[in-house]
């Protein structure tokens, strides 16, 4: 009998937040060990419950939500999601710009199935979140990923931009606030996107699911408000903002020259229509979601939980000898940079792969989110104080157990 194989299409694909070292994690689970998990920004098991009103709004409504809604969402959920963009003074937005999806990732699968042909070219940015870049690439196109600068605080290097731009490039893709790497964009640097952006008529994708998770006074500048001859597509949700990641809640915003997309958003709609809806229940959180009182800021404030975490990480992070970091200013992650030269592990794969082994702790190799150079790992920060210690103490022990002697 032959063997049935996957799709050529997978070959090269990855996803190591979930990938094999997450599975050797799962192995030694079953074995009996306790996993300290620091590799999924997923906030229910950390304790960070989605707020009150949001549950509630979902239980009364659950009658409500029995059948199918228009494959673009409820009305009063992109409603909801249009007052959002009219209070970020984002110009221009109808209640049909608007797209509900079953989270952001099945979103940006839609936006890239509706665009791209064999071929075409997408900038990534470099680390980036990888779903972009496998999503790229299942669709058929191919990801050209373009540098951050750790040297600028992990700002996005625009004469690389432009430099890798070709006849086949249809898109660039900015995620702001970042993960991996916890950077809020500096205003200049996104409007200098948006000016190549325009300039080459290209679409901007703007993945901005964190954009409330900012520490220090950072401010989050949304993109869509400096692109005006091209079109742009923002998306966020629930997931984060609303630690409310298994309900599945996001959504896409049109904005920009909307007139010169007119065949891609019908293809954009197409799919839509064929997955027939987002679920629904969670639509009826969204309104209760952006409107109501943000919980999310008692989190991100120098007393609350989300900022101590973060600050923690780092702070012992940069405190062992071989290790920087650039100072994270949102998200939920601290991206370290490892020098390989003062330890024993050959790159950043064996170090993450080692340090479950030995440590029982899991974080994601800088390589799994399409880095450059093989001495990143990612950590989430969202255990307690008191857990994190736990984890960052086997980090260091780790460390010094494999370092090299002089």
């Amino acid at each position: 009998m032959n063997e049935i194989l996957k799709s050529q299409r997978l070959n090269n694909l990855k996803y190591d937040i979930r990938g094999p070292v997450y599975e050797r994690s799962l192995e030694l689970e079953s074995q009996g060990y306790k996993i300290i998990n620091l590799n999924i920004g997923n906030p229910a098991p950390f304790g960070f419950d989605a707020p009150d009103e949001i549950v509630h709004d979902i239980i009364l409504n659950i009658r409500n939500a029995q059948g199918y809604s228009d494959s673009r969402g409820l009305f009063a959920a992109r409603k909801a999601v249009m007052h959002y963009t009219q209070n970020l003074g984002i110009p221009n937005i109808s209640i049909n710009d608007i797209f509900i999806g079953n989270g952001v990732s099945e979103l940006i699968i839609l936006s890239m199935q509706a665009l791209i042909n064999e071929g075409d070219e997408v900038l990534v940015p470099s680390p980036d979140y990888p779903l972009w870049t496998t999503s790229v690439a299942l669709c058929g196109g191919k990801p050209v990923h373009y540098v951050c600068d750790e040297e600028s605080d992990w700002n996005p290097d625009l004469a690389d931009i432009e430099s890798k731009i070709t006849s086949r490039t249809r898109a660039i893709v900015v995620i702001n606030p970042n993960n991996p790497t916890g950077a809020v964009y500096d205003k200049a640097i996104l409007e200098g996107i948006a000016r190549i952006a325009e300039k080459h008529k290209i679409i901007v994708f703007s993945d901005e699911i964190y954009d409330k998770i900012l520490y220090n006074g950072a401010i989050h500048y949304p993109i869509s408000k400096m692109v005006h001859e091209t079109l742009c597509i923002t998306m966020g949700g629930l997931s984060k903002n609303y630690r409310a990641a298994g309900f599945r809640g996001g959504w896409l915003i049109l904005s920009g020259a909307k007139h010169k997309a007119k065949s891609y958003i019908e293809g954009l709609t197409l799919l839509a229509s064929m997955r027939l809806c987002a679920n629904v229940p969670t639509q009826y959180a969204i309104q209760t979601a952006l409107g109501g009182y943000q919980s999310i800021n008692d989190l991100i404030m120098p007393s609350g939980r989300l900022y101590k975490q973060l600050m923690l990480t780092y702070e012992r992070m940069v405190a062992i000898p071989g290790i920087s970091c650039v100072k994270p200013k949102g998200s939920l992650y601290v991206f370290p940079k490892i020098d390989l030269s003062q330890f024993t592990f050959a790159d950043d794969n064996q170090f993450v792969y080692d340090l479950l082994s030995e440590q029982k702790v899991l974080v994601v190799a800088g390589q799994g989110f399409n880095y450059k150079t093989p001495d990143h790992f990612r950590i989430v920060c969202l255990p307690t104080v008191d857990e994190l210690t736990i984890a960052l103490d086997r980090i260091e022990v780790f460390l010094e157990n494999h370092r090299r002697l002089v």
